[in-house]
C-alpha cells in the first residue's frame, strides 16, 4: 500500500463512521421531559387556585374539603392520576366525577358532566368530563378538586389537600460543604 492509498482509505473510513453517526443521532427519538409525580393538574392550562384547602378539625365541622381552580364552563376536566371512575352521577344537585387511586386515595371533581362510566379505567389526563358552573362559592366557572384517603381497617376516611399531590416545586440538591 501506498502512502498516498493509505491517506485516501483512512479518509474514505472517516467519512464513512462520520455518516454512520449521522445517521445513528439523526434515528434516535427527541428526548422529552415527562411529567413529574404521579398526579397532574385536572384542568389545563395550569389553573388559578381560588379557595384553598381548609381541613376541618372533625369531619362534620366546617371546612373546604378540597381546592377551587378557576376554569371556563364546557371546559374538560382531566383524570389526576391513574385509577378506576367508582362514580359518575349527581351528589345533591351537583354532578360529581370520583376516582379511585392505587394506595387507597379517592379524588373528586364537581360540578362535571360525566363523559366516562363507572368502572372505566383512566390514565393521568384522561378527558372525564366537561365543567359545569354553578358551583357556590365561585363567582365564575370554578371546579371543586378533592382528595381523600379511604379507610381501612384501621385507619378512617382523612380529607387531604389535592395540592399536595401535585409536585409544584422541583427538588434541587446542594452541595454538602464540610
Amino acid at each position: 500500500m501506498t502512502p498516498a492509498t493509505g491517506v485516501r482509505t483512512r479518509g474514505l473510513l472517516s467519512s464513512i463512521l462520520g455518516l454512520g453517526l449521522i445517521a445513528v443521532i439523526a434515528t434516535e427519538p427527541i428526548a422529552a421531559a415527562a411529567p413529574e409525580g404521579r398526579f397532574g393538574w385536572p384542568l389545563q392550562p395550569r389553573p388559578t387556585v381560588l379557595r384553598r384547602f381548609d381541613k376541618p378539625a372533625q369531619d362534620w365541622l366546617p371546612g373546604h374539603r378540597g381546592v377551587d381552580l378557576t376554569g371556563a364552563e364546557g371546559q374538560a376536566v382531566l383524570a389526576a392520576g391513574d385509577g378506576i371512575v367508582v362514580f359518575a352521577g349527581t351528589v345533591a344537585d351537583k354532578p360529581v366525577v370520583s376516582i379511585d387511586h392505587a394506595g387507597g386515595l379517592r379524588t373528586t371533581y364537581e360540578p362535571v358532566r360525566a363523559e366516562v362510566p363507572v368502572g372505566r379505567r383512566v390514565a393521568r389526563g384522561t378527558r372525564i368530563g366537561a365543567l359545569e358552573a354553578g358551583h357556590p362559592g365561585c363567582a365564575t366557572t370554578c371546579l371543586h378538586w378533592g382528595a381523600r384517603a379511604e379507610g381501612d381497617g384501621r385507619r378512617r376516611h382523612e380529607y387531604l389537600d389535592p395540592l399536595g399531590l401535585l409536585h409544584l416545586t422541583p427538588l434541587r440538591l446542594k452541595p454538602v460543604r464540610p
